[in-house]
């Protein structure tokens, strides 16, 4: 094993080891693990440059953008008392009903944007009651994710595999849908009854909480109508961002930018203000950890461990389809999703060349694992990180070992309910 190489193994273990104990920030594990790469001489600059994927962190900061301004109207306030009122402030059936929106968000938008709009919900919500916030938060990160395995467009993996295959957004729907509401229902089953002593509250509170004036909340109705107008809109870019030929991150900066075009278009305060509370914490960790695994690529670290795993299967359809789901759900948990669905579309297609042709049920093994994969701890998924840092910000840390207690099994039972689902569908 070349030099390089190995270097690049030791300095990736290092930062996971580092980023799990917590004993260093994630951000600046992020940060001086990408430097010493380029310091090594593993990887350079330019290269480094290169594997930072501006399209997610573009599409992080235009929808930070959105969702600051936007919550400056009250409008999350009037959610969260309006969707507790329709459960009658029931902390059980709050958690199950707020994640079942964050599922189905998450399956047309990008299951990022869909946590930027409801963990704001979350915290208010959860403050007017005085329960924990915890159960909430950690219930929209697997919401999410669940949901972003369903379609075309909820997951990055997903817009990779169906753009490599020729697959369509009906096709995801037809093939994922059920299983991920599935998923869904038994995850939640499973998270209340973990947390089932701490989802109460008091009837004097519930009994507050009914008597809340949920419109009482808008205090400025003109600037909700023109962030409805851009959400609206940038909705709308994302639906139909493969059509118009558009990345994700224009859509979602096309809307910031207008946004404030129409909201703050001379208010330096308010514009600062505005660009300040984007999560640069996240932002900066997720460059990092781009070029990290950007050096695991280019060393051939990733390729050799895929090629390697794949060649254990001997040509077995049935033996690789479930190699291909465990393998990337373990992988997805721990490393970025995209560079690894990236080696293996490759992978899988030179399958087909050496003569296996049915490759429908290793396409749906590998979007089901690298999607749900990312459930497993909290660097998991981009979702994952962005809920931990809002989090933070307001004062309530999720721990790294915390969340994968419960996170992991979750994810191990998902990935066995997909390994069932594809054996009797597909093989």
């Amino acid at each position: 094993m070349a030099i390089d190489t190995m270097e690049a193994i030791v300095i990736f273990v290092i930062a996971y080891v580092l980023i799990i104990s917590e004993k260093v920030h994630r951000t600046i594990v992020g940060i001086c693990g990408a430097v010493l790469m380029v310091l090594c001489g593993i990887i350079s600059q330019e290269a480094a440059v290169a594997h930072i994927d501006f399209n997610t962190l573009g599409l992080l900061m235009g929808m930070m953008i959105i969702v600051n301004i936007t919550s400056e109207t009250g409008v999350f306030s009037f959610l969260a008392i309006w969707s507790a009122k329709k459960v009658r402030a029931n902390p059980i059936a709050l958690l199950a009903a707020l994640s079942f929106l964050t599922m189905v968000c998450s399956a047309f938008l990008d299951n990022v944007t869909t946590v930027l709009l409801t963990v704001p919900i979350m915290f208010s919500i959860t403050s007017q009651l005085k329960i924990d916030v915890k159960p909430f938060l950690i219930s929209q990160i697997l919401a999410a994710n669940i949901g972003g395995a369903a379609t075309l467009i909820g997951d990055p993996p997903n817009i990779m595999i169906g753009s490599a295959v020729g697959l369509n957004f009906m096709s995801f729907i037809t093939n994922l849908s059920a299983v991920c509401v599935g998923i869904f229902a038994v995850t939640e089953i499973v998270l209340i009854f973990i947390y089932r002593k701490q989802l109460h509250t008091t009837a004097i509170l519930q009994e507050q909480v009914m008597r809340l004036d949920a419109k009482k909340q808008i205090h400025k109705p003109g600037l909700l109508r023109k962030c409805l107008l851009v959400l609206c809109i940038t909705i709308g870019l994302f639906v139909f961002h493969s059509t118009l030929h558009l990345e994700t991150a224009t859509a979602a900066l096309t809307g910031a930018g207008l946004l404030l075009l129409i909201s703050c278009r001379r208010d330096e305060g308010t514009i600062t203000k505005v660009l300040g509370k984007i999560e640069w914490t996240a932002i900066f960790f997720f460059a990092g950890l781009f070029v990290l695994v950007g050096a695991l690529v280019d060393t051939g670290v990733i390729a050799m461990m895929a090629a390697e795993a794949v060649k254990i299967t001997q040509g077995n359809l049935t033996a690789t389809a479930m190699l291909i789901l465990w393998m990337s759900a373990f992988a997805s948990a721990f490393i970025d999703n995209i560079p690894f669905v990236a080696t293996m579309i490759p992978l899988i297609k030179d399958m087909g060349i050496m003569g296996m042709t049915h490759l429908d049920p290793l396409w749906w093994s590998l979007s089901l694992g690298a999607c749900l994969g990312g459930n497993g701890t909290l660097i998991g998924a981009s979702a994952n990180v962005v809920v931990a840092s809002m989090a933070a910000q307001r004062g309530r840390q999720i721990s790294f070992i915390g969340f994968m207690k419960i996170a992991f099994p979750l994810m191990v039972l998902s990935v066995f309910i997909s390994s069932i689902y594809v054996y009797f569908r597909y093989l």
